[in-house]
């Protein structure tokens, strides 16, 4: 099965709609007339059975579609199996043009999916010590930082908590990229002295404990995050996931290897690809590779310099570490 195909069953979870089936059995493709309130998003879901495929769409017709917010009522869209390609704007259509008429898709985050601390960057500060030594806090108890006057501390100063989990090593590379870090909760300091400070947890979500690392404050409440095209050609790793299972899935937090100094944004759709190695018995050296097996689909919700924390938003397969990231498929 080649890449495009590949492509179109990922995701079959939308019913099919009578008119695309008829145009599956023969190699005519179906016609349809942009409607008011149509989408890029909603006709990949509609006619290709995959909404992440609109990028593709978009890149293979940007000379019929130069605004991705911006598409036309009366303009033609021929229907293929796998693929669907725009005409021309009519002219009697262009004074009915609906500006941004592209219903975005929007993902939801609360801010509690975890990060790579990269080399290079530090905590602002650490729990020291808690209440009667309690190993376990949360909301309301009582803790101490090292943040105090002498570092620029103050009374009311809000910071979020995070755990180290541990160095993250490149599954290909072998390259440090640096330290996962879960968040906890928050704090607010109410006590300062010059090298310390006492604080009350605000909120918590998981577990809190001495050592914890504070970092600059998030306030964990959602936030959207839209769908967008790259862009730029993006090629990277999955390198981690939040819960460091073997296998990733749909749903899953996944940690890659490419940031902002790579062109990487927050609604960057990617692909996730593994290559596939040819039986060399099989094939007795005439075939040296083969195409790749397409696995899912991720979105990058948030990015550091040099990797980003991504939503996995389809999986076909179980995706593991090591797993090749690509912006379009072939």
């Amino acid at each position: 099965m080649n890449m495009r195909k590949a492509v179109f069953f990922l995701l079959l979870s939308v019913f099919l709609f009578s008119g695309v089936a008829l145009a599956l059995d023969r190699e005519e493709p179906t016609i349809y007339i942009i409607k008011r309130g149509d989408t890029l998003w909603g006709l990949s879901e509609r006619f290709i059975k995959d909404p992440y495929y609109w990028p593709n769409m978009w890149e293979k017709n940007q000379e019929r579609i130069t605004n991705p917010h911006t598409i036309y009522p009366g303009q033609i869209v021929q229907v293929f199996p796998d693929r669907l390609v725009f005409g021309p704007v009519r002219k009697q259509t262009v004074p009915e043009m609906v500006e941004d008429v592209v219903e975005e898709r929007v993902f939801t985050i609360r801010g509690r999916e975890g990060r790579l601390m990269e080399k290079g960057d530090k905590p602002v500060g650490f729990i020291i010590g808690t209440n009667n030594a309690r190993v376990i806090n949360g909301t309301d108890d009582i803790v101490y930082t090292d943040i105090g006057l002498s570092s620029g501390g103050r009374e009311g100063a809000k910071f979020s908590v995070f755990r180290d989990e541990g160095s993250v090593a490149h599954p290909i590379t072998k390259e440090v990229l640096g330290n996962k870090i879960i968040p906890l909760g928050t704090l607010q300091l109410t006590d300062m002295e010059s090298r310390a400070s006492r604080a009350i947890i605000t909120s918590s979500w998981k577990e809190i404990s001495s050592s914890s690392y504070l970092m600059p404050y998030t306030s964990g409440l959602p936030r959207e995050i839209t769908l967008k095209m790259p862009s730029k050609d993006l090629n990277g790793y999955i390198v981690d996931s939040y819960s460091g299972a073997q296998y990733i899935v749909e749903g899953d937090i996944a940690y890659i290897d490419l940031g902002s100094d790579h062109g990487a944004l927050p609604g960057n759709l990617l692909y996730i690809v593994r290559d596939v190695t040819p039986d060399k018995i099989a094939t007795e050296g005439r075939v040296d590779k083969l195409p790749q097996e397409l696995l899912g689909a991720l979105v990058i919700l948030e990015t550091g310099k040099r990797t980003a924390t991504a939503l996995v938003v389809k999986s076909v397969d179980p995706i593991i570490k090591g797993d090749k990231l690509i912006t379009q498929t072939k």
